[in-house]
C-alpha cells in the first residue's frame, strides 16, 4: 500500500520506518528538509496516486489544523487524512466536517507505544466509518504488534482519541502511585535497596508491568534520580480527561489527584504550602520556616 506520512519526529519517524519494513511505500514530509522525502507537502500530494491516503503526526491543535486546512485544498473527492497524533476528539468531529465537504474522507487513530514503538509496534484505537477503516486495515496491521491485541475499532470518528485519552489519563495514576511508593521507600531508613525491591515486583506480582519495566530502567540509570528536577509536563490528555469526566459526570478521583501532582512539581515554593504552614503555627503553635 502507498500512503503519505506528514511529520517524522520520533514517533512519525519509526512509524514510516515500520510500514517500509512490512512492505508498504511511505512518502514522508516534514518541515525539517534532513528528514523529509520531499520538500513540501504539495510535492507529497502528487507523488501519492488516487485515491491517496495521507497520516498526520504532528501536535495536537494548531498545527494539525494547519495541516488539514492545507490538505482540505490539495486532496481530492475519495482521498482519506488519518489524524495519529494526541488531537482533541472534538476537534476531530470538526477536522471529519471539514473533510467530508470536499468529499475527502477522516480517521483519527490514538497511537501509544512511544520510542519503543519501531520495535514492539504501537496500539492502535481508531475511530471512523467502517469503510474508511477497512480501507486502511494493511497499515494497521503493520503498525500494531505481533498478535491478536494491539489494535480496535473503537467506533465513530472521534472515539479513537478519545480512547487514546482515557489511556493516558489510566497512564498518569499509574505513573503517580509507582511514583508515590518510591518515595516513601526511599524515606524510611529501615529500606536499603529500593531499586531492587522494585526489580523484585517485575515478577509474580500483580503490580507487575511495563511502567514498572521502565522505573527500573530508570533506577538502573540513576539509582536515586539524582540527577533529575522534579518537574514533570503535561501534554494534554490528562486534562481533557478530568473535563471529559465532569461532563459526563463520572468520578475520577486517582487520575484527577495525579494531574494535580503534576501541577504541584512545577512550585518550587508551593504557596499553598505558605497557607497551611501560616495556619498551623495560627491554631498550633507550630513552628513554620523562614526564607533566608
Amino acid at each position: 500500500m502507498q500512503m503519505g506520512l506528514i511529520g517524522l519526529g520520533k514517533m512519525g519517524g519509526n512509524m514510516r520506518e515500520r510500514l517500509r519494513n512490512a512492505g508498504h511505500t511511505v512518502i514522508g514530509y516534514d518541515r525539517n528538509p534532513e528528514l523529509s522525502d520531499v520538500p513540501s507537502m504539495v510535492d507529497l500530494v502528487d507523488q501519492l496516486p488516487q485515491p491517496r491516503v495521507v497520516w498526520v503526526m504532528v501536535p495536537a491543535g494548531g498545527a494539525t489544523q494547519h495541516v488539514i486546512d492545507q490538505l482540505a485544498t490539495l486532496l481530492k473527492p475519495g482521498d482519506l487524512v488519518v489524524d495519529g497524533g494526541n488531537s482533541r476528539w472534538t476537534d476531530d468531529v470538526k477536522h471529519a466536517k471539514q473533510l467530508h465537504a470536499r468529499g475527502i474522507g477522516f480517521v483519527d487513530a490514538g497511537v501509544s507505544g512511544g520510542v519503543w514503538g519501531l520495535e514492539n509496534g504501537y496500539a492502535l484505537m481508531v475511530g471512523g466509518d467502517k469503510e474508511h477503516v477497512d480501507r486502511l486495515r494493511p497499515i494497521f496491521d503493520a503498525l500494531k504488534p505481533e498478535g491478536p491485541y494491539g489494535y480496535v475499532h473503537a467506533g465513530k470518528v472521534g472515539a479513537g482519541h478519545f480512547a487514546k485519552m482515557v489511556h493516558n489519563g489510566i497512564e498518569y495514576a499509574m505513573m503517580q502511585a509507582y511514583a508515590e511508593g518510591w518515595e516513601l521507600l526511599e524515606k524510611v531508613d529501615s529500606v536499603d535497596n529500593v531499586r531492587e525491591i522494585f526489580r523484585s515486583w517485575q515478577e509474580g506480582t500483580v503490580i507487575r508491568s511495563w511502567l514498572l519495566d521502565l522505573a527500573v530502567n530508570a533506577l538502573d540509570e540513576d539509582e536515586h534520580l539524582e540527577k533529575l528536577r522534579g518537574y514533570a509536563e503535561d501534554s494534554g490528555e490528562g486534562r481533557w480527561t478530568v473535563e471529559a469526566a465532569i461532563d459526563n459526570a463520572v468520578p475520577l478521583p486517582a487520575i484527577t489527584a495525579s494531574l494535580f501532582a503534576r501541577f504541584a512539581s512545577r512550585q518550587e515554593d508551593s504557596p499553598q504550602m505558605k497557607m497551611i504552614a501560616a495556619l498551623r503555627n495560627q491554631f498550633g503553635g507550630h513552628a513554620v520556616e523562614k526564607k533566608g
